[in-house]
């Protein structure tokens, strides 16, 4: 591999930020009270503390009582849809979608097997939600809407701002994963009704561990983690600090970068995209074109597997993610691609590529130049490639085997 490392799976993990690594470190070292204690010593850590929760509260527009510190978005997801209910217990009702998150959706299969009914909502071939879908699903019953702010795979905006208004209206409480959304577009929850918001540290330049949860001020909340005092009394467990400062630090130099994630990102991205879709035949942009996040595109090239177009960037030192998973031996589409309606030859041939802020226009250029090569090898010895020709001889497509 002689070419330097060309990452361009930011959706997945984030690099640390230098400034993030530095405003931790000392919290790792001589700074190592837990905040907890009553001794002056811990006095650091407490305040340490405490400007991490203004710092991502000033991110989301929130007041710094509404954070809740947590290990991850998954935590943070499980917390904010089991409160709603538990708080609620005559309540049984949860909406969601069919394009959540794996943290959103396994929760949802689970309720179903304890006896809640739950609505998954669909999505129209370029992953939009039908807002009109959502109104009918609406009941008395309902506990609970969760609804991802950006999908991970398509980088797919939803119209929180609709869905918000409507969940209002009906007196619905609203969840929503912004794990994606948060530091690459601008939220401000004093404005937009989102009773809970999930977010995660790793996705914007700080470690792995640590996320966050935004619960609205006098929404009803019962802690998943019981048996200590912390985050008063709503998230028991000592609390990681440096982890804490770390996405203190991020939050405040995400709010920095926005703009820059809504210019140059997006810049490297539509020229990543462009240049694809102009030098490799058949080859899509899967999801919402005016509505997604500047920074992803999910990218589907008929008759070749993803996975094996991944395993060849690997050797040119280029990361990127799938969009199809391997189960069983059996290769299936991703639950996002099959609820679109995907194309089967072109669901089965796609891979997200996530780009951020410490990617530059000669990596773009360079992953382009090797893709065009490996597409190119991959489909001469494709077998979908052969079946499909032979299914086109004589046929006038009619029939869609083709498709």
């Amino acid at each position: 591999m002689s070419h330097k490392l060309v990452y361009f799976d930011n959706n997945a993990t984030t690099a640390v930020a230098p400034e993030v690594l530095e405003a931790m470190l000392p919290y790792l070292k001589e700074e190592y009270g837990n905040p907890s204690s009553m001794y002056s010593f811990a006095g650091n850590a407490q305040h340490a503390v405490q400007k991490a929760r203004k710092q991502v509260a000033a991110l989301l527009g929130a007041t710094p009582d509404e954070i809740i510190f947590t290990a991850c978005g998954t935590e943070s997801d499980s917390t904010a849809i089991y409160s709603a209910l538990e708080a609620q217990p005559s309540k049984r009702h949860f909406i969601t979608t069919r394009v959540e998150h794996p943290a959103v959706l396994a929760v949802g299969q689970h309720l179903e097997t304890k006896g809640c009914r739950v609505t998954f909502l669909g999505v129209d071939g370029k992953g939009r939600l039908d807002i009109h879908e959502l109104e009918d699903a609406l009941s008395a019953d309902t506990a609970l809407v969760s609804i991802i702010f950006a999908n991970n795979e398509t980088g797919n905006i939803n119209p929180l701002d609709k869905i918000a208004a409507l969940c209002k209206k009906r007196g619905v409480l609203l969840h929503t994963d912004a794990v994606q959304a948060i530091g690459k577009l601008p939220v401000n929850l004093a404005e937009l009704p989102v009773d809970y918001l999930s977010l995660s540290g790793h996705k914007l330049h700080a470690p792995k561990g640590i996320g966050a949860l935004y619960v609205r001020r006098g929404t009803p909340f019962r802690p998943f983690l019981r048996g200590g005092h912390q985050e008063h009394g709503r998230r028991s467990g000592t609390e990681a600090v440096p982890s804490i400062v770390a996405l203190g630090k991020a939050c405040e130099l995400a709010a920095g970068h926005i703009e820059e994630e809504n210019v140059r990102v997006r810049a490297l991205r539509d020229r990543l995209e462009s240049r694809i879709i102009g030098l490799i035949p058949d080859s899509i942009i899967n999801g919402n074109p005016e509505y997604r996040l500047p920074g992803t595109t999910n990218v589907a090239f008929k008759y070749i597997e993803g996975e094996a177009i991944l395993l060849m960037l690997n050797q040119y030192n280029i990361c990127a993610s799938s969009g199809s998973a391997c189960t069983s031996g059996n290769l299936e589409p991703s639950h996002v691609l099959r609820a679109m309606g995907v194309p089967f030859t072109f669901a089965h041939g796609s891979i997200r590529l996530s780009l951020g802020r410490y990617n530059t226009e000669e990596e773009v250029d360079y992953a382009v130049e090797k893709l065009v090569n490996i597409v190119r090898r991959l489909r001469e010895i494709s077998p979908y490639r052969a079946s499909a020709d032979e299914k086109n001889a004589g046929c006038d497509g009619s029939c869609g085997c083709c498709n």
